[in-house]
């Protein structure tokens, strides 16, 4: 075991104490829970609730067979009454898959029957792999059978009759008046409280979570015979999960735990990637370690997303990777590859490069070698430190390691040198590369077009780069490269070269980067910069009447009648007799007698 450095006793990194500490002799495999499954169906342990029932599909998520097994075994054996996830998951697992057409379709007609409803994002996700699978046939009945159901559900709309009048509410307080929304509720003939038809309105009023956490609160009280149970809590989970209700959320989450409600997986996976997308990235954290805690652990692979996210923030939270690595080991689990390099992205983005390096040397320790991931994320640390030339060294040492630096490595390295505005050092990079026999992509091309074009104004370095790229390598620059060079010649008043360019763009099939065109041309050019122009935009027709008319509109608008005059004269006869141009040069002609 290396010793601790000093940065570790800093009480604002004290936490990360645990990441260089001997691994845990533990199996990585999944710690246990309190209910497990095996490949007999027959043995299980545990409760059968609708938490360890998509506890246990999401295990079995990869394995339709088993999966499918087991939710046979759990209804018929234990008289499990699947709620409206688990019906959606078991379809989700069994989509696509041609063995199981009939079972699926057997599954859905029961989950209608039961009164549960395909939800959206089911409902895309088995159309995108009947697609992908190519099963025509089975593409459309679901989307017959969804829409219609849709209709249906419009057509009977308890659940929308309901929504509609809590979204009627002029409230938008959680303490909202509880009168007023049982006044419009009883109005509504045949309402019968369920978790069932709480979980469909919550989903209906989700975009008004205070509203949509009213209502949970009075249906709590409305009725005697009626208490939420696990769908509607994790509906209402599902709801508050964002960032202008994230007290709310927590909040509900202490309630479900101090009653023995268990937040299911599904609405576990959910909400995390609701977080990450949203960059909640303390509340994913969180979210995390509550599950790691409840009997339900989250996916092994979910630890390496986690650092992976915090790390691409900006200034990734020490403490944060802390917190969650320290949760993972807690659970009996190893540390991975992908868990040692969440932990050394963090380091190096925070310029920690000798931590890091005591990360790598568990690394190894533990058999993992560093590779390419690992030292690209080094070299991205130095260049964030302005330590361009231990970056550049770094590549080398990958060479005599055997490791030779790939493609990303090199774009990593070249981009830091850009961002930084070393062009000349991130040129050489890109020269060393390419003479090693490694070619460069659309994405490459393009940090360097805007390296080139950003301070230090090079632009025309960048046009010659994108020239000999696409001569010399056959490279297909992407459409935003072209445009962002045709904007910054224009600048330059380099009307000649932009009109190069946008031929080349044309040339690779992009749609011409028009735009900036008529205004720069009808300001600083010439009739015959416009007649070159519109030559430029089509090669063995004319362009529409509408590239003419952007031109001749633009010649107006800066005063330059004569030239536009000049321009239609010079124009093929369809264009001059063409009704919307003649309509335009004819308003000029009113104005010139007023």
């Amino acid at each position: 075991m290396h010793r601790v450095k000093r940065w570790m006793l800093v009480p604002s990194y004290s936490t990360l104490r645990s990441l260089l500490r001997p691994s845990s002799s533990s199996s990585s495999s999944s710690s246990s829970s309190s209910y497990s499954y095996s490949s007999d169906p027959s043995i299980s342990k545990g409760p059968v609730t609708q938490e360890s029932v998509v506890y246990v599909l999401k295990q079995l998520d990869k394995k339709p067979p088993k999966a499918l097994e087991f939710f046979k075994h759990v209804t018929s054996v234990h008289g499990f009454k699947p709620g409206p996830t688990a019906y959606n998951l078991i379809l989700r697992i069994l989509g696509g898959h041609p063995d199981h057409s009939s079972d699926f379709w057997l599954l859905l007609r029961s989950m209608d029957s039961s009164g549960h409803s395909l939800d959206d994002g089911t409902y895309l996700n088995l159309l995108s792999k009947f697609k992908t699978q190519k099963m025509p046939a089975e593409v459309s009945a679901l989307s017959h059978f969804y829409s219609q159901k849709r209709k249906d559900s419009a057509a009977d709309a308890t659940v929308e009759r309901v929504s509609k009048a809590l979204l009627l509410t002029s409230s938008s307080e959680p303490c909202w008046d509880e009168e007023e929304v049982e006044k419009r509720v009883r109005e509504i003939h045949d309402f019968h409280l369920s978790g069932t038809l709480v979980a469909k309105v919550l989903r209906e009023v989700r975009n008004s979570p205070l509203k949509a956490l009213a209502f949970f609160r009075w249906s709590a009280s409305a009725s005697s015979d009626y208490e939420h149970g696990s769908v509607a809590y994790n509906a209402m989970a599902r709801v508050l999960g964002r960032e202008e209700s994230i007290t709310e959320f927590w909040e509900l989450i202490e309630e479900m735990t101090r009653k023995g409600v268990v937040m299911d997986v599904d609405t576990y996976v959910k909400m995390l990637r609701q977080f990450v997308k949203n960059k909640m990235v303390e509340e994913a954290v969180k979210l995390y370690e509550f599950m790691m805690d409840g009997p339900y652990k989250p996916a092994v692979q979910d630890c390496g997303i986690l650092l992976r996210h915090i790390s691409l923030s900006g200034n990734p939270d020490l403490g944060l990777v802390s917190r969650v690595v320290t949760k993972y080991e807690a659970a009996g689990h190893s540390l991975s590859k992908a868990v040692y390099d969440g932990i050394h992205r963090s380091l190096t983005s925070n310029a920690k490069f000798e931590e890091a390096e005591e990360i790598i040397k568990r690394m190894r320790d533990e058999g993992y070698e560093p590779d390419n991931i690992t030292y690209s994320q080094l070299v991205y640390g130095l260049c964030k430190a302005k330590r361009f030339e231990e970056a550049c060294m770094i590549l080398d040492k990958m060479e005599e390691e055997g490791c030779a630096p790939d493609l990303k490595t090199w774009t990593v390295l070249i981009q830091g040198q850009c961002q930084a505005g070393e062009i000349d050092m991130a040129l050489e990079s890109l020269r060393k590369m390419l003479n090693k026999g490694c070619q460069a992509d659309a994405d490459l091309l393009d940090i360097v077009v805007k390296g080139l074009c950003g301070g230090q104004r090079r632009v025309d370095g960048a046009c010659t780069l994108v020239t000999e790229m696409v001569a010399k390598a056959r490279l297909r620059p992407w459409q935003a490269t072209y445009k962002n060079l045709i904007q910054e010649l224009l600048k330059e008043r380099r009307l000649e070269e932009a009109l190069k360019i946008l031929g080349s763009m044309k040339s690779h099939k992009y749609p011409p980067f028009a735009d900036p065109f008529p205004p720069y041309i009808s300001k600083f050019g010439t009739v015959e910069d416009a007649r070159e122009f519109l030559k430029t935009l089509s090669v063995k027709t004319y362009p529409s009447h509408t590239a003419y008319l952007h031109v001749f509109k633009s010649f107006f608008d800066e005063g330059r009648y004569t030239e536009a005059q000049d321009l239609l004269f010079k124009s093929p006869h369809h264009i001059r007799k063409h009704s919307e141009i003649t309509k335009l040069f004819g308003s000029l002609k009113v104005e010139s007698a007023a």
